[in-house]
């Protein structure tokens, strides 16, 4: 990993150079035009891409993933033949055939797009700085491609004899002036990624999978599914299940509360917890963050497993294991906070009794 960081770093300061001399001179540098540069480019966003998927859940209640679950195959299918594309460019001496060219250049426009449709969907920005090198590289082969095709249209000014259709067509397209042939050959690149979506379905991908990839996630840029997460509360709820299906004379439920709409019992530790959360939020905002995220992704973990708790002395045996924490909460909300049992008292509260209270303090 160390290697593939250091080489994409040099590759980030490099590959900017390469393109500049390639506008001016019209030709790369030789060492920089190797395909090991693409190579470990590749290999690390690829890496980086599949770690991030690997470590997130894609729900509401877990750290949302980039890429849907189900659909992703379609994606990663996609950058391989965009590489295979750019590596066959790097590594020949002439075009190929017609109709093989012009699906080459359609690949290498797919990856051109399929760079701005992932660093649209990271909404933090650090895809368009990551795909720099990528988006550079391929500009310059799609470049080189043309150039090549230029050079051997000097040298064979007539279409050869006896082609079909077809051919003719695909010859005279690659012929176009490069602002023509270009955006032509994009709007081809829909029947080829149909084409990829047909092939696909043999393992299980669906015919619209390269866009449910980005749509069916969690608060990213091409997100939808973020609506279905309104109501939805997340972590704590296994501290509401303890004061439920604990022994009562353990856990000791004190009243009813109201969590998202649904009638909860709250015992004395679940109003302590929650007390202390909600000062932390609205006093140490960053530090409440990281802390929320981690109690969810411990929440989302039981909520898997929850029938472990209809045994009451799973309920039992956590609620004594968070006691001391409980202790902690309660010993920094009176360390801090000027009225800390109507904090704990308000917790579970619906709202119009709470602003009730707030009223009655004023006065």
């Amino acid at each position: 990993m160390p290697a593939l960081l250091l080489l994409y770093f040099i590759g980030f300061l490099a590959v900017p150079a390469d393109f500049i001399l390639f506008l001016i001179k019209g030709k790369r540098n030789a060492a920089l035009a190797s395909p090991v540069w693409a190579f470990g480019h590749l290999l690390f966003s690829i890496g980086m891409l599949w770690f991030a998927d690997l470590m997130a859940t894609n729900n509401c209640c877990g750290d949302w993933s980039l890429l849907a679950p189900k659909h992703r195959l379609s994606v990663y299918v996609l950058i391989i033949l965009c590489a295979a594309a750019y590596f066959y460019s790097a590594l020949r001496s002439k075009t190929a055939p017609p109709l093989m060219e012009i699906l080459v250049n359609c690949l290498l426009i797919a990856g051109l797009g399929l760079n701005i449709v992932v660093s649209i969907q990271d909404e933090e920005h650090v895809g368009w700085v990551i795909l720099i090198p990528h988006n550079l590289l391929l500009i310059m082969m799609l470049a080189q491609n043309h150039l090549l095709m230029v050079h051997e249209m000097e040298q064979q000014n007539e279409l050869p004899l006896r082609s079909s259709r077809v051919v003719q067509f695909c010859w005279y397209l690659l012929r176009l002036p490069v602002f023509v042939k270009f955006p032509v050959l994009l709007i081809l690149c829909l029947p080829v990624l149909v084409c990829l979506s047909a092939v696909l379905l043999i393992f299980g991908q669906q015919p619209d999978s390269l866009v449910r990839a980005f749509t069916d996630t969690y608060e990213h840029g091409l997100s939808q599914l973020h609506k279905d997460c309104n109501g939805v509360v997340c972590g704590g709820h296994f501290l509401c299940t303890i004061a439920a299906k604990g022994s009562p004379g353990l856990v000791k439920p004190l009243r009813a509360g109201v969590r998202a709409g649904t009638p909860i019992k709250c015992n004395r530790q679940l109003l302590v917890s929650n007390a202390f959360e909600e000062w932390l939020e609205q006093h140490t905002p960053r530090l409440h963050r990281p802390v929320r995220r981690l109690y969810n992704h411990v929440g989302s973990y039981l909520h898997q497993h929850y029938g472990v708790f209809d045994r009451k002395w799973v309920s039992n045996l956590v609620y004594l294991l968070m006691k001391p924490l409980e202790w902690i909460f309660l010993l920094t909300l009176y360390m801090l906070d000027r009225h800390p049992e109507t904090r704990i008292a308000q917790q579970y509260m619906r709202r119009e009794d709470r602003e009730k209270i707030a009223v009655c303090r004023r006065t």
